[in-house]
C-alpha cells in the first residue's frame, strides 16, 4: 500500500502456513486477497511475502515466476519486500531456536538470500526499491560468548556483492535488513553498532552502506527496554540504513502472582519466547524461553524485577488483558521518529505471525479479521502523524 513520502506498507504473510510454493500461493489466494478486499479493494495492494527456501526454489522457475507475475497484475497486487528470516518450516512444528538455522556461517543461508533477491528483481519495475529481511547473523548459543564467527561477516559481504550485481540489471535500490532479536548474535542497539563496526569495509564502502542495513523490529527492541527514538537516532548517526520497520508489539507484564499464572497460557511449543526481566527500566536477567522464566519464578530463587518483557508478538489493535500489557507505545514512538525523518525508511511491515498460538481470547474469529483490524490501527496511527492521508477504514 503506497502512503505519503513514498512509504510502502504491507503485512507479512508469515502469519499464514506455507513451506512449499503451492502452500504459499494457496495462502495468497485464500487469505491475502480477502484482506485486500477489506483494506483497499480498489487500489494496488502490497504483499509482504514470506518465502522459505523450498518455496523460493520453486518460484524461481521461469514459468512459475511468470505465472505469479501475471497473477499479481490481474489481482492488482505487488511485492516490495520479502521476509527471508525463516529458512524452513515456520508453523505447526517446533521452530524455537532452529529458526536461526542455517545461520550466516552457512553458505546455504547466503545462497537462499541471494535467490530471494533474484526473485525480487524479477518482480520489481526498473528503478524501484526492494528489501529482504534476515536474521542477525546467528543465535548466541551457536557461537562462543561475545564472539561472532568470522564466517558471518564474510558471507554478508559476499551477499552485498551479489546484491550489487543483481540491482544493476534494472537500476534497482535493493537492500538487506539484518534483524536484531533477543538472544540473536546482536540484539540491542549497542550490539548492532558493534556488529556493523566489525563488518569488513562498512565505514569506507558506500555500496555496502546502501545494500546492508537493519530491519528494525519494534517488538524486539521493546523487549530490550530500549527507547525507540534514541536507538533510531544512534543508527542514523552511524549511517546504518533502515532497510525496513517491523511494526509489532511484545507482551509486557508486572510479575505479580496473578500475571505469572496468566502467562502460562502463552507458553507453547512452536516459537521461542525470550524473556527480559527488568527493574526500574534496567535489565536484570534474560531467559531463553517463557517456560524457563516461569520455572525460575516458581523456584523462588530469582529476583523477579518489576516488569517482564516477553518476545511474543501480540496484535497491534488490542491489549492482552486487563492486567497483562503490550509494548505498542514503542511502535508509536517509532512512528513519531519516522514522522520527523520521513525519508529515513520507506518499507513498513506489520508482523504478528503468532495467530495460531495466541490464547483463544486474543484471537479474532478469523485471521483475516485480525489483519484487517491491525491495518486499521496502523493506518490511523500513520494518518495522525502525517504519514498517510485519507486511507480507507477497515471497520
Amino acid at each position: 500500500m503506497k502512503l505519503l513520502h513514498n512509504i510502502e506498507l504491507a503485512y507479512c504473510t508469515n502469519v499464514h502456513r506455507g513451506s512449499t510454493w503451492v502452500e504459499t500461493f494457496h495462502a495468497l489466494e485464500n487469505y491475502v486477497l480477502q484482506v485486500k478486499n477489506l483494506v483497499c479493494p480498489d487500489k494496488p495492494f502490497a504483499i509482504g511475502l514470506r518465502l522459505g527456501a523450498t518455496a523460493a526454489q520453486s518460484l524461481a522457475d521461469p514459468k512459475t515466476l511468470l505465472s505469479f507475475q501475471n497473477w499479481l497484475e490481474k489481482k492488482n497486487c505487488y511485492i516490495f519486500t520479502i521476509n527471508g528470516f525463516p529458512y524452513g518450516e515456520f508453523h505447526g512444528t517446533r521452530v524455537k531456536e532452529q529458526v536461526y538455522r542455517p545461520d550466516w556461517t552457512d553458505p546455504d543461508r547466503l545462497d537462499y538470500t541471494l535467490l530471494l533477491f533474484e526473485i525480487l528483481e524479477q518482480l520489481l519495475q526498473p528503478g524501484e526499491e526492494g528489501s529482504v529481511s534476515t536474521l542477525p547473523g546467528s543465535f548466541k548459543e551457536f557461537h562462543a560468548p561475545g564472539k561472532i564467527p568470522e564466517a558471518v561477516f564474510e558471507n554478508i559481504n559476499r551477499c552485498a556483492l551479489g546484491i550489487e550485481k543483481i540491482r544493476q540489471k534494472k537500476g534497482l535500490d535493493l537492500h538487506l535488513g539484518l534483524e536484531p532479536e533477543p538472544l540473536g548474535s546482536f540484539e540491542t542497539t549497542e550490539e548492532t553498532l558493534s556488529f556493523f563496526d566489525q563488518l569488513h569495509g562498512f565505514a569506507q564502502s558506500p555500496h555496502l552502506k546502501e545494500t546492508v542495513g537493519v530491519n528494525y523490529d519494534c517488538c524486539h527492541l521493546a523487549v530490550e527496554y530500549e527507547d525507540a527514538q534514541e536507538g533510531l537516532n544512534q543508527l542514523a548517526e552511524a549511517e546504518i540504513r533502515l532497510s525496513k520497520l517491523h511494526l509489532s508489539s511484545a507482551l509486557r507484564a508486572e510479575p505479580s502472582t496473578k500475571n505469572l499464572q496468566l502467562l502460562h497460557s502463552f507458553v507453547e511449543e512452536v516459537y521461542l519466547h525470550q524473556v527480559v526481566v527488568g527493574k526500574k527500566g534496567k535489565i536484570l536477567q534474560r531467559h531463553k524461553d517463557l517456560d524457563l522464566a516461569l520455572a525460575h519464578a516458581n523456584s523462588g530463587n530469582q529476583e523477579l524485577g518489576d516488569e517482564w518483557r516477553i518476545h511474543f508478538h501480540v496484535p497491534l489493535h488490542t491489549s492482552p488483558s486487563s492486567t497483562l500489557h503490550d509494548t505498542k507505545q514503542h511502535v508509536l514512538d517509532t512512528l513519531d521518529w519516522l514522522a520527523r525523518n520521513p525519508n529515513a525508511c520507506r518499507h513498513l511491515e506489520m508482523e504478528t505471525y503468532t495467530w495460531e498460538v495466541l490464547p483463544t481470547e486474543l484471537q479474532s474469529v478469523e485471521v483475516v479479521e485480525q489483519i484487517a483490524k491491525e491495518y486499521e490501527w496502523t493506518l490511523n496511527a500513520l494518518s495522525q502523524r502525517g504519514l498517510a492521508n485519507g486511507e480507507p477504514s477497515t471497520s
